[in-house]
């Protein structure tokens, strides 16, 4: 029988999401993931010791920037537990590597970081970017099916806490889905929320506010805006792009 706890979720997070655990929200999610686990374990991604990678890569003292997903990978091979990242050993010429990530690899080249050599983004997380989806777990071969079990309550609760009690922060929000979240965000104060299309397959280019231009020849500008607010708020940017002998003071 598979476990699942509040002691899975780092303690400096369990300390901000207070009460959450007393309600029937959690005990819901609680109840209806062990279902899934006890059912078959093999077929849920990311492994249950990765479901909350994001908030153990990024203690809650440390994020500077949230970046929403909606949920995991639902292909074999690629879901870590961080929204978007997928293991650095899937080349990025391959048909495995997610057309969100090449086009946000687009973006970042065009704002002169430099394209991504891989898909990993464990090196974003230890800057304090908290690559964070909105439903933590999915069923092989089914997108969403995991949306319902519970999870929304928790990052709901998640990301409207996180907003009211650290002033200061950048949010991405790709992709209406993730912008649905903007009235929990907005309790807060002083954050940068910065809005486009979702970067994955032709929606890149849809809304007024594209990810990437028609054309793909200008990007939206979130990662040099990202590291503006910060420099001007005292803290480190971000190095989006890891080069050797990268100077992060040198990026816009």
């Amino acid at each position: 029988m598979q476990s699942f706890s509040a002691a899975d979720i780092p303690e400096d997070w369990r300390t901000l999401l207070g009460d959450y655990f007393e309600s029937a929200d959690w005990q819901e999610l609680q109840t209806n993931l062990r279902t899934e686990l006890n059912q078959n374990a093999t077929l849920i991604r990311p492994e249950p010791a990765n479901f909350f990678k994001a908030l153990s890569l990024t203690p809650l003292s440390k994020v500077k920037v949230v970046i929403l997903g909606q949920d995991p990978y639902h292909s074999p091979g690629l879901a870590q537990g961080l929204a978007f990242s997928i293991p650095a050993n899937i080349p990025t010429n391959s048909r495995a590597f997610p057309s969100s990530l090449r086009n946000i690899s687009k973006a970042l080249a065009l704002e002169g970081f430099g394209a991504l050599s891989h898909g990993d983004l464990h090196c974003w997380a230890s800057q304090g970017v908290l690559l964070l989806n909105t439903a933590l777990s999915v069923k092989l071969g089914e997108a969403g099916s995991h949306t319902n079990l519970g999870w929304k309550a928790l990052i709901d609760r998640l990301i409207s806490a996180l907003a009211q009690q650290k002033p200061g922060l950048v949010w991405m929000l790709w992709g209406g889905h993730a912008q649905s979240k903007l009235p929990l965000i907005e309790l807060g104060s002083d954050q940068l929320i910065l809005k486009s299309s979702h970067p994955s397959g032709l929606g890149v280019y849809k809304t007024n506010q594209p990810f990437l231009q028609p054309g793909g020849q200008v990007s939206c500008g979130h990662f040099t805006r990202a590291n503006a607010w910060l420099r001007s708020h005292g803290m480190a940017p971000i190095v989006w792009v890891k080069e050797a002998g990268d100077n992060p003071n040198s990026r816009a």
